[in-house]
């Protein structure tokens, strides 16, 4: 967020300093005696020409945030175009329900920390339990880092996928979001009688930081900056979607 606050603050400085006649600029900073000086009289003159024009600066930073709403939404539905074209592709070695082989992928980038992802995949639950001889759901993770046990979370899961018992844990993760940590990481292997010794050491190996990192890579390329984001038949939902949407989608 703080990074692209300054993005949108060089814009308005940048849109602001073009409105300033270069000549008098000149002529105003030519007698400065240092670069700070110049800097301090180039600042005094951008916030004057800000209160001389406060309308202006708003329908600027109005274009601007248009802009990256459009870059974003092409990005991801690109990735949702890719995604039905060439599943296989982007799926990757990520958890599946199913095999996709003829079926309807929907892609699911999430966090196991974040309350919205909670709420769908309680929605994701419903929708799949009426839709699963059509539909294989695909889980990405995407640990923001908000979340301080998103990605332990997220690391623990994957040791589970190496047992093949992702789907179990992904599920207790959610029904369990509040107890998160380490205590519930290893209850909940115990319970599926996972290799506790395989377990602990697949979530803190390099493997497991590399294929979540994997994950996060795409995210940044489709510009997901939240969770969740799903991406069904070429459609690409952002927050937590009504199980009527999803409908509509298949």
């Amino acid at each position: 967020m703080r990074v692209r606050w300054i993005e949108i603050m060089l814009v308005l400085c940048l849109t602001v300093l073009s409105w300033s006649a270069p000549a008098q600029a000149a002529t105003n900073l030519k007698g400065a005696d240092s670069p700070n000086q110049v800097t301090t009289e180039l600042e005094a003159e951008v916030l004057q020409v800000i209160r001389n024009h406060p309308e202006v600066v708003w329908e600027s930073l109005q274009v601007y945030q248009q802009q990256q709403w459009e870059q974003q939404k092409q990005a991801q539905e690109l990735l949702s175009q890719e995604l039905k074209a060439s599943p296989d592709r982007i799926i990757g070695e990520s958890p599946a329900t199913d095999s996709v082989d003829g079926k309807i992928v929907l892609l699911e980038f999430s966090d196991f920390q974040c309350p919205f992802c909670s709420q769908a995949h309680k929605t994701l639950k419903q929708f799949m339990a009426t839709h699963q001889d059509r539909v294989a759901l695909v889980y990405k993770n995407l640990p923001l880092s908000i979340h301080p046990e998103a990605m332990p979370a997220a690391k623990a899961a994957w040791a589970a996928n190496q047992q093949g018992k992702f789907w179990q844990y992904h599920d207790t993760l959610f029904n369990q979001q509040d107890k998160l940590g380490e205590q519930l990481y290893l209850d909940i292997a115990r319970n599926l009688n996972l290799d506790l010794e395989r377990f602990n050491r697949d979530r803190h190996s390099q493997a497991a930081e590399t294929a979540i990192e994997k994950d996060i890579e795409m995210a940044q390329r489709a510009e997901i900056g939240g969770t969740p984001f799903l991406a069904i038949n070429g459609k690409a939902f952002a927050g937590a979607v009504p199980l009527s949407e999803l409908e509509k989608a298949l």
